[in-house]
C-alpha cells in the first residue's frame, strides 16, 4: 500500500512542475492547509449563530445586544479565514 502511495505521489510531483523545473506541489499543499482555517471559521460561526439563537429564545428582550455581539464576533473570526485565503492565493500565484 505504501508503495502504491509513493508511486502516486511521484507521478503527481512529475505533473506539478513549473517552467523552471521547480516542483509546485508544496505550494498547492500549503494552500490547501491554509484553507483549513476557513473551514474552522465556518464551523465556529455556525456554532456562534446557533448559540445566539438559543440565547434569544431564552431572553428575547436582549435580542439587539446578542445580535450585535454575534455579528462583531463573526466579523472578527472571519478575518482569520480571509487571511488564510490571501495566503493560499499568494502561494498559488507567486509560485
Amino acid at each position: 500500500m505504501i508503495q502504491n502511495l509513493m508511486s502516486v505521489l511521484n507521478e503527481v510531483s512529475e505533473i506539478m512542475v513549473d517552467s523552471d523545473g521547480n516542483s509546485a506541489m508544496g505550494a498547492y499543499i500549503g494552500a490547501g492547509i491554509c484553507m483549513l482555517g476557513a473551514m474552522g471559521c465556518g464551523i465556529g460561526e455556525g456554532i456562534a449563530a446557533s448559540k445566539a439563537c438559543e440565547a434569544v429564545g431564552r431572553n428575547p428582550e436582549a435580542e439587539n445586544k446578542i445580535r450585535n455581539m454575534m455579528v462583531i464576533g463573526c466579523a472578527i473570526s472571519e478575518t482569520s479565514g480571509i487571511y488564510g485565503l490571501i495566503i493560499a492565493i499568494l502561494l498559488i500565484v507567486m509560485n
